[in-house]
């Protein structure tokens, strides 16, 4: 064509026709890119907002000197939803699993839930809920008198801050995953972005509750060792067991000394000590 209307290689194509085309192609370019960057910044500013509340709660953890308040708060709010897990708001309290509820209450806290059964008729999801925080309270005051205050305020900000990093990292992956998927919600007449946003709120609040129950699992399951207790342990135990001898031999003698062969070791190209006259991997040594 170019050829025909008589142009040459390089010649520039004007033309109020193409000069206009060309323009619309660029901005509707131009336009579809500038919707995937806002999208991409609206999608990226519901990880930020929830990266600033968690990096809240580390500043928090790392600044505070006492973390038992904190920690006790989250008590209450773990007590508080065992209590609405097990006991049905319409059901009577007779008809609550309360052996489920016990091994809920002991799997998190480390004490056994006791209610005496005169008073179970009575008791709502509130009381119940402050059983289980009292309880809680409790159990934790003895934790401290055996450990002590100090070491429990080390155990408190290790484990808040060892839950919060785990947990965070394992939701990183799961948003990434979300996003993924999130825009075949498109096919359904959702939009994708709000759909994202909402399940991102859902697992967002999930994670924040996993980490104040598994911080405080770990508060309220800790062992912690002394420093006499393995000394202790290696006196009570009896001389006997402590000391092992390895022998070889006789195997009634084990444990008592060593047996020693007395007898020179005969090689296998020295004469057979039976006086054969054969060398003694010819004779009496042929099964060694």
């Amino acid at each position: 064509l170019m050829e025909k209307l008589g142009m040459e290689e390089g010649d520039p194509i004007e033309h109020n026709l193409v000069n206009k085309a060309v323009e619309n192609a660029q901005k509707k370019v131009e336009g579809h890119n500038f919707d995937i960057r806002k999208h991409l910044l609206e999608y990226d500013d519901v990880m930020n907002k929830q990266r600033s509340i968690i990096y809240d709660m580390r500043k928090e953890v790392l600044a505070g000197e006492s973390l038992r308040d904190m920690a006790m708060e989250m008590a209450d709010e773990v007590a508080e939803d065992r209590a609405v897990r097990f006991a049905e708001e319409k059901g009577h309290p007779e008809e609550w699993d309360f052996p489920a509820l016990r091994d809920a209450v002991f799997s998190q806290f480390g004490f056994r839930l006791e209610i005496p059964e005169g008073e179970v008729q009575g008791l709502t999801r509130e009381t119940l809920a402050d059983r289980i925080g009292e309880g809680a309270r409790s159990a934790y005051r003895k934790k401290e008198e055996e450990y002590g205050e100090d070491p429990m305020r080390y155990l408190e900000r290790m484990f808040l801050l060892s839950t919060i990093d785990a947990q965070w990292k394992d939701h990183l992956l799961s948003m990434d995953h979300l996003k993924e998927g999130i825009g075949l919600r498109g096919y359904a007449q959702k939009d994708p972005l709000k759909e994202y946003q909402r399940e991102g709120f859902d697992m967002f609040a999930d994670l924040v509750f996993r980490m104040k129950e598994e911080a405080l699992k770990r508060l309220f399951h800790v062992k912690v060792q002394r420093e006499e207790e393995p000394a202790q342990i290696a006196r009570t135990m009896p001389s006997a067991a402590r000391r092992v001898n390895l022998s070889r031999g006789d195997i009634s003698r084990a444990g008592v000394t060593t047996q020693r062969h007395s007898s020179k070791k005969v090689w296998r190209n020295e004469p057979c000590p039976c006086g054969s006259g054969k060398k003694y991997k010819k004779c009496c040594g042929m099964g060694t």
